[in-house]
C-alpha cells in the first residue's frame, strides 16, 4: 500500500486517483475529513503531521510500503520575520523527518517526497539545464526549506535503511491548481493582453497526469542499492515551453485567442521592479529548464502526456 500525505491539496488529489488507477492500493492522508473527503474510504484524517503524537502516525501509515510525501507549506511569499521562518520550517523539514522515522519504524521501504527545483536555483545555466549533480542554491526560506528536509531526510535514510527519493518538481499544474498558474489562466480566458510576445526563455513544467505516472514507475522499481540513501531526482513534461508559448497553449485549452504584444524584456523588469514585482517578473522572464535523463533512464519513464493534453485536463473543471 501507497500512503499519500496531503491527499487534499490539487497534486495530493490527482496522486491518489492516478496511483489507484495504475492499480496501487492508496491511502490519501488529510489533516480532517471534509464533505469531499469523508465518503471515500482512501482519505484519513491523520491530523498535524508536526503535532501529532508517535502513535497516531505509526497508525496512519500501518500496512504502508512506501510513503509519497506532498503535505509542505506551498510557495508563496514568505514574511521575513523569525517566526514565519520558523513555521516554514516546521511544515516542510520537521514533519517530514518525523514521517520518516515513523514510516521506517513501522516497516516502510520507500519515501518519496515532492521537493522543488528551487533547491537548485531560480536560472538555468545559460548553455544546458539543470542537472541533479549541480549545487544546490537556494534563493528563498520556501526553496531553503526544501533543502534543509533533503538534508534531514538523507540523515534518516543512513541511520536506518529508508530507501528516499527526492523529486525535485518545477511548477506543477493540473485541475485545481490555483497561485500563479491559476492567475495566468484566469487573465487569458478574459483576453487581457499581455505584454510577453518578446519574452525568450524556457519553463520546463509537471502536468499531474504526468506526475502520476512518474510516481507509478518510480513505485514499481525495487532498488536496493539505493536503500539507506537520499537520491534526487529532475522530473518535467517532456518538453520545456517559452512563456508566450505557455500563453498560447493554455488560450487553446480555453478556445480563446492569446493576447499578446510585445515589450522588450528590460521595459518588463521596469515596470515590475516598481510594482514591487520582481520576483514574479522574473519567473516569466528568466529561464529555468531541467534535465530528466536520469530518471528516464533509470525507471524506463516517458511522460505519457503532451502540454495540451496537461492543460485540457487542469482546465476543463471549472473556471479558477
Amino acid at each position: 500500500m501507497v500512503v499519500v500525505t496531503g491527499a487534499s491539496g490539487f497534486i495530493g488529489r490527482a496522486c491518489v486517483t492516478g496511483l489507484a488507477a495504475a492499480g496501487f492500493r492508496v491511502r490519501g492522508l488529510v489533516r480532517a475529513l471534509d464533505a469531499q473527503t469523508a465518503a471515500r474510504a482512501e482519505f484519513y484524517p491523520a491530523g498535524d503531521l508536526v503535532t501529532a503524537d508517535d502513535g497516531a502516525l505509526r497508525n496512519a501509515l500501518a500496512g504502508a510500503t512506501a510513503v509519497v510525501h506532498l503535505a509542505a507549506q506551498a510557495h508563496r511569499p514568505i514574511a521575513s520575520t523569525d517566526e514565519a521562518a520558523s513555521a516554514l520550517r516546521r511544515i516542510n523539514v520537521t514533519a517530514g523527518e518525523r514521517l520518516a522515522r515513523a514510516a521506517a519504524g513501522v516497516g516502510v521501504t520507500h519515501f518519496v517526497f515532492a521537493s522543488s527545483v528551487k533547491v537548485n536555483g531560480e536560472q538555468s545555466p545559460p548553455e544546458r539545464p539543470l542537472r541533479e549533480s549541480d549545487p544546490p542554491d537556494p534563493h528563498d526560506e520556501y526553496a531553503a526549506s526544501k533543502w534543509a528536509a533533503e538534508r534531514v531526510l538523507a540523515a534518516v535514510a543512513e541511520d536506518t535503511g529508508l530507501r528516499v527519493t527526492a523529486l525535485r518538481l518545477p511548477l506543477t499544474y493540473g485541475p485545481g491548481a490555483k497561485a500563479n498558474f491559476a492567475s495566468l489562466a484566469h487573465a487569458v480566458r478574459r483576453g487581457l493582453p499581455l505584454p510577453f510576445a518578446s519574452i525568450r526563455n524556457r519553463r520546463s513544467l509537471l502536468g499531474t497526469g504526468n506526475l502520476c505516472a512518474a510516481l507509478a514507475a518510480l513505485l514499481r522499481s525495487d532498488d536496493r542499492d539505493d536503500a539507506g540513501r537520499l537520491t534526487p531526482y529532475f522530473v518535467a513534461d517532456a518538453q520545456a515551453v517559452s512563456t508566450p508559448d505557455l500563453v498560447r497553449a493554455i488560450a487553446r485549452a480555453q478556445a480563446v485567442t492569446a493576447r499578446l504584444w510585445p515589450l522588450p524584456p528590460f521595459a518588463l523588469r521596469l515596470a515590475a521592479a516598481a510594482a514591487g514585482r520582481s520576483d514574479a517578473a522574473e519567473r516569466l522572464l528568466s529561464t529555468l529548464e531541467v534535465d530528466t535523463a536520469a530518471f528516464r533512464t533509470r525507471f524506463g519513464w516517458t511522460p505519457p502526456r503532451t502540454l495540451d493534453e496537461g492543460l485540457a485536463d487542469a482546465l476543463r473543471s471549472p473556471p479558477l
